[in-house]
């Protein structure tokens, strides 16, 4: 409205230099204020912190010690706290400065204010430098000192031939970051034997072991020393744990009790996958059932056929019967062995579980229960009872596809995993001891491929070896020249890799903050100097 009177804000002088300012409760500028008053007074601007570059935590007085990433609210926050002097004030604000690094340097920006003459309300910004230095940890030194020098050990068995159940072990340890208080890791035969400095981490693992896969732990201790005059005793704790030796893809034979305790299910059944329980279906029926590690050891079994015995099959026909459960479907199914195809004409009929995975054509991995020697001591006890299947199907198999995928040099994948850094003793191991194991691990990341739940439990990283803009140029390559029999094989979505990944990032020592040339320090000095601001509230 042009005939509305325009408010303005009066002035007044500055007693001190003269100049027009607000008004405000001291009648001075700011400037004047800031000569007269500072109120970061008492506060410290440089602190040491003593930080462990072998277990990656800092000391929290007196004898505590954290993890913090650089730049967390962690880090942020234990910082504060060092600083003496804050409770004075009234924090406003925080964040960290970033600078070079190597130089083992953390600086943090404050915004503080303050009550000062006659109810004014003084807003200032200061810069608050720590000096980290490196100082051992107890642990990280005893271990230094002798690597030996254990106090609990927790020896993970699984009595089985292969090695497929702890490479996914391996991952959620990695994932769940469950490693991080161990001494040292020894691969042992069956299994791998973790050591501790305190039988308190030992536990804490078990309980995590327990979490992820169904065990039976049980523990000792030895004598190492004891005091006279204190009553001090020192032991060694040694912890046993076993996983069950039941696995993915198993076929197994149920004890009756256990059988009768399902209700009648099975008793042929097929182990789908393990987590914390064991989860069985019977293929006949789609029936399930999921048996904790206490369950299982009440009445234990063995599988009677493993993944090493599976035989390739090819399908003839394939008709669903109608039930459904989850991603399983009934079907009747007529199948030929691979080997045989072309050579003779016997066909096999089965029922199987897998009727929404299998179409005529395709290959399928399962158990030849006709001619295979089956040795079972509950067999015994079924037998008058009991009509064993000719074939029992297991998974549907894309070896064939991904063999010519290789050949034509578009097998690469875009993903990696972690690994932990396990003390190994090669020279115990022959070459097929070595090559057994490489064709293992390959399973396992095909597993990864095929089954997008068991990769939601696990970390997938990007492969730095691999460019994705050529991975994705090949990707298109290879549905315009491939056959569409190929273009079904599972791959991990690019979508579910994650970012980064450093090998061993966790054992290495932070990159702390610091100048490379003095130019540059000048530079951030007078960038530190105009963030430095002091202003009055209202």
């Amino acid at each position: 409205n042009m005939f509305a009177v325009q408010q303005t804000i009066g002035t007044v002088l500055c007693c001190q230099c003269g100049i027009g300012i607000q008004p405000n409760a001291a009648n001075m500028c700011v400037n004047c204020i800031r000569g007269q008053v500072d109120i970061t007074e008492g506060i410290q601007k440089q602190v040491t912190v003593l930080y462990c570059k072998e277990c990656l935590r800092y000391l929290q007085p007196p004898k505590a010690w954290m993890k913090a990433d650089l730049e967390s609210k962690e880090l942020l926050t234990f910082c504060i706290k060092k600083l003496k002097g804050l409770n004075k004030v009234k924090l406003v604000d925080a964040g960290f400065i970033w600078t070079e690094p190597h130089s083992k340097r953390l600086k943090v920006k404050l915004t503080i204010q303050k009550e000062v003459m006659n109810g004014t309300i003084l807003q200032q910004s200061f810069v608050a430098e720590y000096v980290v230095e490196y100082h051992m940890c107890e642990a990280c030194a005893r271990s230094a000192a002798n690597s030996d020098q254990w106090v609990a050990c927790v020896q993970v068995r699984q009595h089985v031939g292969h090695k497929r159940t702890f490479f996914l072990l391996e991952q959620l340890i990695l994932k769940h970051s469950a490693h991080h208080n161990t001494l040292n890791i020894k691969e042992a035969p069956d299994g791998v034997d973790f050591f501790y400095s305190s039988r308190s981490h030992a536990l804490k693992f078990i309980e995590f072991l327990n979490s992820v896969v169904p065990i039976k732990s049980r523990s000792d201790k030895q004598l190492v020393s004891h005091c006279e005059h204190t009553g001090a005793y020192n032991y060694k704790f040694t912890f046993s744990v076993k996983m069950v030796p039941v696995c993915k893809e198993d076929l197994c034979l149920l004890p009756q009790k256990v059988y009768t305790a399902l209700g009648g299910m099975g008793p042929i059944v097929v182990c789908t996958h393990v987590t914390g329980c064991v989860h069985l279906i019977d293929p006949l029926t789609l029936r399930q059932a999921h048996v904790d590690a206490n369950a299982y050891h009440r009445h234990p079994y063995t599988a009677m056929q493993s993944a090493k015995q599976l035989t390739e099959y090819i399908v003839l026909d394939s008709e669903l019967l109608g039930p459904k459960q989850g991603k399983w479907a009934l079907a009747d199914l007529q199948v030929a062995r691979s080997a045989d195809f072309g050579k003779n004409d016997t066909v096999l009929l089965c029922r199987s579980h897998l009727g929404n995975l299998l179409q005529a054509g395709d290959l399928v991995l399962g158990y030849d229960l006709n001619t295979a020697n089956l040795v079972d001591p509950e067999l015994e006890k079924y037998r008058g009872k009991l009509q064993l299947p000719d074939v029992v199907l297991v998974r549907k198999s894309y070896a064939d596809k991904r063999r010519k995928r290789r050949q034509k040099g578009k097998g690469q994948r875009a993903w990696t995993l972690k690994r932990m850094e396990i003390e190994q003793d090669d020279s115990k191991k022959g070459k097929n001891d070595l090559e057994k194991e490489e064709m293992e691990r390959e399973r396992f990341m095909e597993e990864l491929e095929e089954d997008a739940e068991l990769r939601s439990k696990i970390a997938l990283y990007r492969d730095p070896a691999v460019d994705p803009s050529t991975q994705a140029h090949t990707t298109n390559n290879m549905v315009d020249e491939t056959d569409d029999d190929e273009d079904d094989v599972p791959e991990v979505p690019l979508e579910e890799l994650l970012n980064s990944l450093s090998i061993g990032a966790e054992e290495t020592s932070h990159h702390y903050v610091g100048a490379e040339d003095e130019e540059y320090e000048d530079e951030m000095e007078e960038d530190e100097m105009d963030e430095d601001q002091t202003t009055l509230v209202k």
